[in-house]
C-alpha cells in the first residue's frame, strides 16, 4: 500500500468521532499508562515485603473480588448519578487507595486496601463503555471500541516496560506514579468530558413512562443474560493466556523470560493489528464475527497442547490473539445494542462482572485441571468452551436484527422510535463548546429495548475527528 493509501486508511479509521470521544480515549490511555499494581503486585509482596506466594495469591484474589463487587454497583451509579460523576468518583478513589496501599505494611491492611483498590479501579468501566455508546453513532461503535481497546493495550504495554524499570529502584515510586496518573485521568475527565447520559424523551399527557431499568430487569432479560454467560465462557478461555499458559510452559522446562517472549506477541499484535482489523470488521455481521472468534479462541488455545518450544507457543498466541482482536470490540458493541439507553450502566455493569468473575474462576480452573489431569486437558477444555460459546451465539442471535449486519449505507435505522423532537442532522456544525445533553438527538439503531434515543447528538471537532492523541 502506498503512503497516500496508508494516510487515507488512517484518516478513515479515526474520522467521524466527536472530540468528547478523543478526550475519553485519552483518559483511558493515561489510566493504562499507570497500571502498576495489577502488574507487579505479586512481585512486590513476595520479593519486597517477603510474604509467601500463597498470601500474594490471596491478595490478588481479593483485588479481583473487589472488581466483581463494584461492577454492579458502578452500573447503578452510572445510570443514577451519570457517567461523568461515576468516573470521577472511581478515579479519585483509585488514586487515593493506590497511594495508601504503597504505605501499608500490615498483612491484613494490605489485603483490605487491595480489595478497595480492586473495587475502585473496576468501577469506571461501565461508565466509560456507556459514555462511548452515548456519544458515538451506532454505525461507528465497533470502530470506537476497537480504538479504545487499542489504547488499553498500548498503555499497558508501555506501563509494563516502565514499571519493570521503576520496580528495580522503588516499588513505592510505582504506587505513587499510578496514583498520580489516575489523578491526571480524573482531571482530564473533569475538564474535558461533559455528561452524556441521555435525557428521557418527554411523553404526551396521559402516556405512562417506561419502566425504570433495575438490576432485576437485567437479570430477567433472557437474551442479554445469555450473552453475559457466553462472555463469561469466552473470558475463561482468554484468561488462560495469563494463568494456565505460564504454568504449562514452566512444566515444559521453559523459563519466565520464555513466557514473557511468547506473551509479548499478544500485546504486539494487538497494537499493530487492532486498528486495521477494526476497519475490516466494522460493517460485517457481528453474529458471524462472534461465532468465528469464539471458535478461533478455543482452538487457538487447543493448539497449545501440541506446543513444546517458545516458537510454537508464540504461534498459538498469534491464533488466539486474532480472536481477541475481533471478539473484544464486537462483543462490547453487541452489549450496547441489547441495552436500553436509559439503563446502559446496569447492563454494562453486568457485562463487566462476567469478565471479573472469569478472572477469579480461571486460575482455579487451570490449577485444578493441570494438577489432576495435565495441561493437555486444559487446552482441550478451552477448545470445548470455544465451541460451546460459538454454538450459543448462533442460537441466541438467529432472529436478532443487528445493525452490524448491514452495510454502511444501510446503517441508518429503518424504523426508529419516533422522538418527540425532530432528529438532529448527522453532521452538525462543530460548536466551540459542544454540549452533550442536547434536546434533540439522532435516533440510534434500536431494538425492542430502546425507548429513547440511544445517545445525544454530539458535534464533531474540526474535520470530524476531534483532537488526535
Amino acid at each position: 500500500m502506498s503512503v497516500a493509501g496508508l494516510r487515507k486508511a488512517a484518516h478513515e479509521t479515526v474520522a467521524g468521532f466527536p472530540r468528547e470521544f478523543w478526550w475519553l480515549w485519552t483518559s483511558t490511555l493515561v489510566n493504562r499508562l499507570g497500571a502498576f499494581v495489577a502488574t507487579f503486585m505479586a512481585l512486590y509482596l513476595t520479593l519486597d515485603r517477603g510474604y509467601s506466594a500463597s498470601y500474594a495469591g490471596l491478595v490478588a484474589a481479593l483485588h479481583g473480588l473487589g472488581g466483581v463487587v463494584s461492577s454492579l454497583g458502578a452500573g447503578v451509579m452510572t445510570d443514577r448519578l451519570g457517567r461523568r460523576p461515576t468516573m470521577l468518583i472511581a478515579q479519585l478513589s483509585t488514586a487515593v487507595s493506590v497511594a495508601v496501599l504503597g504505605f501499608m505494611v500490615n498483612p491484613v491492611a494490605i489485603a483490605g486496601v487491595a480489595f478497595v483498590v480492586g473495587m475502585a479501579s473496576n468501577a469506571s468501566r461501565p461508565a466509560v463503555q456507556a459514555m462511548m455508546a452515548d456519544i458515538v453513532r451506532p454505525e461507528d461503535r465497533v470502530r470506537a471500541f476497537s480504538l479504545n481497546y487499542w489504547a488499553v493495550n498500548l498503555g499497558f504495554a508501555v506501563s509494563s516496560a516502565g514499571a519493570g524499570f521503576i520496580a528495580e529502584h522503588s516499588y513505592l515510586a510505582g504506587f505513587m506514579g499510578e496514583a498520580a496518573l489516575t489523578l491526571l485521568c480524573a482531571v482530564v475527565v473533569f475538564l474535558k468530558v461533559p455528561e452524556s447520559r441521555p435525557e428521557r424523551t418527554p411523553l404526551a399527557a396521559g402516556v405512562s413512562p417506561p419502566d425504570d431499568v433495575r438490576l432485576s430487569t437485567v437479570l430477567r432479560d433472557g437474551r442479554y443474560m445469555g450473552v453475559v454467560g457466553l462472555s463469561f465462557l469466552v473470558s475463561l478461555v482468554f484468561q488462560q493466556g495469563y494463568v494456565g499458559l505460564p504454568v504449562a510452559m514452566g512444566a515444559d522446562g521453559l523459563s519466565a523470560s520464555d513466557f514473557g517472549t511468547a506473551i509479548a506477541v499478544n500485546g504486539l499484535l494487538i497494537v499493530v493489528l487492532q486498528i486495521p482489523v477494526s476497519r475490516f470488521i466494522q460493517h460485517r455481521d457481528p453474529r458471524r464475527l462472534l461465532i468465528i472468534s469464539s471458535v478461533l479462541a478455543g482452538y487457538g488455545f487447543g493448539l497449545t497442547a501440541f506446543a513444546g518450544s517458545v516458537g510454537v507457543y508464540a504461534l498459538t498466541v498469534c491464533v488466539w490473539t486474532l480472536a481477541e482482536i475481533v471478539n473484544a470490540p464486537t462483543q462490547t458493541g453487541l452489549v450496547v445494542q441489547l441495552s436500553p439507553s436509559h439503563g446502559r450502566g446496569r447492563y454494562q455493569g453486568m457485562y463487566t462482572m462476567s469478565w471479573s468473575v472469569a478472572a477469579l474462576v480461571a486460575p482455579l480452573m487451570s490449577g485444578f485441571v493441570i494438577d489432576h489431569y495435565g495441561a493437555a486437558w486444559l487446552w482441550g477444555t478451552c477448545a470445548i468452551l470455544g465451541t460451546v460459546a460459538a454454538a450459543g451465539y448462533w442460537l441466541l442471535m438467529r432472529n436478532l436484527e443487528l445493525p452490524g449486519a448491514m452495510t454502511s449505507s444501510q446503517a441508518a435505522p429503518s424504523a426508529p422510535a419516533a422522538p418527540s423532537a425532530p432528529a438532529a442532522p448527522s453532521a452538525p456544525a462543530a460548536p466551540s463548546a459542544p454540549v452533550v445533553q442536547a434536546s434533540t438527538a439522532a435516533p440510534a439503531v434500536t431494538d425492542a429495548h430502546e425507548v429513547a434515543p440511544a445517545g445525544p447528538a454530539v458535534a464533531a471537532g474540526p474535520g470530524g475527528t476531534g483532537p488526535a492523541h
